[in-house]
């Protein structure tokens, strides 16, 4: 992508109605734009990030044997009312049809799944049954000022495991945890297998916790073996871990993904049931594995950046590299890059500074910076730097692809 094609531009002051450091520097950078409150666009390299965090956990919860779907996002206000939350859900956001029928505007999917798999679902033999969806979802949330971190509009992965009994969901629940352990260490971040309670549906939950100090919870990790306890669950600082004895840190972390068992609410609610071996009539026994991917966005630009702005991890950055043109042409090494599969941004624009082009390209916070320039052509080479590294080097034109194959 040329730079000079893109119509979203980087900003060098931080919009004054965020709070948060990632809506900051997302909206710096030229990733997200703010509509209203806990509602934004993602611009084209915000786009592109998200759909890359989305893939990666497509790719992680197809291995586990899950088949995607899609669900409504528009939901009757009769399927809402079979589980009595049309009144008890308190960020529901409803509306109602100028030709008859209220609606809401889907914050989770139980309701709809479980009607769609009544019809689906009759006997042990149809059981697992592993769905999921990626959607966008709504929930009329009050404080909506954690940029990506809390939304009124989000997007979100949602997983519903369908077993004949507790034993098969419980196992299934186990190899969840190791799934969704692959997905962050794809993403590079460092998420916390976290106990916690379950609410409505379960006793306990796992929430995965990602340390930040600007984290809205708290989480007790044990200093020696690092289990970790949500601060809700455990009331009060513990003396000592459960597991090993050791002592522990409180931190703050962002919530990235939770999973827990359900009771069987929702399946008596809509009577999803079916015959077992002896042909009596069960209720499934069914698991909720939940994933915030635009959240893990706004956690990532929370956690990886600097005081020159983001520093993408190279899974899910917009391109693997930035490259510049100074005083002279890169087209023809933009085009070979380009060619051999490499994702690249073109900084091409006339007239702006070289300050300019590099105080931009550390904003944006792409892996690798490639300059071209009078002098390196001369040398038949160009300059190279990550975005960690403050040294820069010099590479042979004919060895870039491969140099960035080796380091991202």
């Amino acid at each position: 992508m040329r730079l000079s094609e893109l119509f979203a531009k980087t900003k060098r002051a931080s919009p004054k109605d965020e709070e948060s450091k990632n809506a900051q520097l997302l909206e710096r950078a030229g990733f997200i734009q703010k509509l209203s409150a806990g509602v934004y666009t993602f611009l084209p390299l915000g786009l592109r990030v998200l759909n890359k965090i989305e893939n990666i956990v497509r790719e992680e919860m197809n291995k586990a044997g899950g088949v995607e779907i899609l669900m409504p996002a528009l939901h009757p206000k009769e399927i809402w009312e079979a589980t009595g939350r049309w009144q008890s859900f308190g960020a529901l956001f409803k509306t109602e049809s100028a030709f008859g029928g209220q609606y809401a505007l889907g914050p989770t999917h139980e309701e709809v799944l479980y009607s769609l798999l009544r019809n689906h679902i009759s006997s042990y033999r149809d059981l697992p049954v592993c769905v999921y969806q990626i959607q966008t979802k709504f929930r009329d949330e009050k404080r909506a000022k954690a940029g990506l971190l809390r939304g009124k509009e989000f997007r979100m992965k949602d997983f519903y495991s369908f077993h004949a009994d507790d034993q098969d969901r419980d196992k299934y629940y186990e190899a969840m945890k190791k799934v969704y352990l692959a997905v962050f260490q794809k993403l590079e971040l460092n998420a916390i297998p976290t106990a916690a309670g379950g609410g409505t549906f379960s006793e306990l939950s796992m929430e995965f916790q990602v340390p930040c100090e600007s984290g809205e919870d708290v989480v007790y990790l044990c200093k020696k073996c690092n289990e970790a306890v949500n601060k809700e669950l455990a009331g009060s600082a513990p003396s000592k871990c459960r597991s090993c004895g050791g002592g522990a840190d409180e931190i703050k972390t962002i919530e990235v993904g939770n999973i827990f068992p359900l009771k069987e609410k929702f399946a008596k609610d809509f009577n999803l049931s079916f015959k077992d071996k002896n042909g009596n009539a069960r209720l499934v026994s069914a698991g909720c594995y939940g994933l915030g991917t635009s959240r893990a966005m706004g956690a990532i630009a929370e956690v990886m950046n600097d005081e020159k702005g983001l520093r993408w991890p190279g899974s899910v950055a917009p391109f693997k590299a930035h490259l510049i043109e100074l005083d002279a042409g890169a087209s023809k090494i933009y085009k070979e890059l380009v060619a051999k599969g490499t994702e690249v941004l073109y900084d091409d624009r006339a007239g702006s500074a070289a300050g300019e082009k590099f105080a931009d390209a550390d904003l944006i916070g792409i892996p690798l910076r490639i300059v071209v320039s009078k002098k390196t052509i001369a040398k038949n080479s160009v300059e190279v730097k990550r975005r960690y590294d403050v040294q820069t080097e010099l590479i042979k034109i004919p060895d870039i692809y491969s140099y960035i194959s080796k380091n991202l």
